[in-house]
């Protein structure tokens, strides 16, 4: 059985002996051995792997991974060091100057924000080069419900930032009135900018902060 080596491992167990799962993989051996797929098969659970489920803070909930060499690397909105921001991205750092005072970094690789907290969970894990969506109904969605539904019992306060329609769907996951679900636009420019002024990250930090717990450094470092 693939483990995580972290209490998310439970879950794991739970979900992949489930007839859906098991489609699912067998699914994705076929994708992995006839096409490129992105992330790299490791990479597919980092999201759970650099964010325990006792240590997440905030959620933000992306749609599926980018599908360009070089890029995904199973944490959502985050490319790898040597890849640039997409613009999707950018527009989440010019936010994060207007709301935090953050300075532009020169990469848009946000395993700092992972490893604090911030569990940046796709809805869907895995896709094809070149064509966005191409894994979704496929399966994970199911599996990243069980993930959501999993932080939601949660004692501790969780922020659940939700941008965009696909992303807001799962707001109905969110029942324990111990959590905070912030929604906004999609920081894509196809928004039309709707995103700008939204100050998730202050707004998260201020609840973490009445709730007892250590605020984000939202500041994402040069590399």
């Amino acid at each position: 059985m693939f483990t995580l080596q972290n209490d998310w491992d439970p879950l794991l167990a739970q979900e992949m002996p489930q007839p859906y799962y098991q489609a699912l993989r067998q699914f994705l051996k076929e994708e992995y051995a006839t096409h490129t797929i992105y992330p790299p098969m490791h990479d597919i659970f980092n999201a759970l792997r650099y964010t325990s489920l006792a240590g997440v803070k905030v959620v933000i909930v992306g749609q599926d991974p980018y599908i360009n060499l070089g890029e995904a690397h199973g944490l959502a909105f985050s490319v790898l060091p040597g890849a640039k921001a997409p613009p999707s991205l950018q527009n989440v750092f010019k936010e994060l100057e207007t709301d935090m005072g953050c300075t532009l970094p020169n990469n848009g690789y946000l395993e700092s924000w992972a490893k604090q907290g911030v569990m940046l969970l796709n809805s869907v894990l895995t896709v094809r080069r070149g064509a966005s969506k191409s894994h979704a109904k496929k399966g994970w969605e199911l599996f990243t419900t069980a993930v959501l539904a999993a932080v939601n019992q949660k004692d501790s306060p969780v922020v659940f930032l939700l941008w965009g329609r696909d992303a807001q769907h799962k707001a109905g996951l969110v029942t324990n009135p111990k959590h905070l679900v912030l929604e906004a636009a999609h920081p894509s420019p196809l928004a039309g900018g709707k995103f700008f002024g939204c100050k998730h990250f202050s707004r998260a930090n201020a609840f973490l902060q009445q709730q007892g717990l250590a605020p984000i450094d939202w500041q994402i470092p040069n590399i």
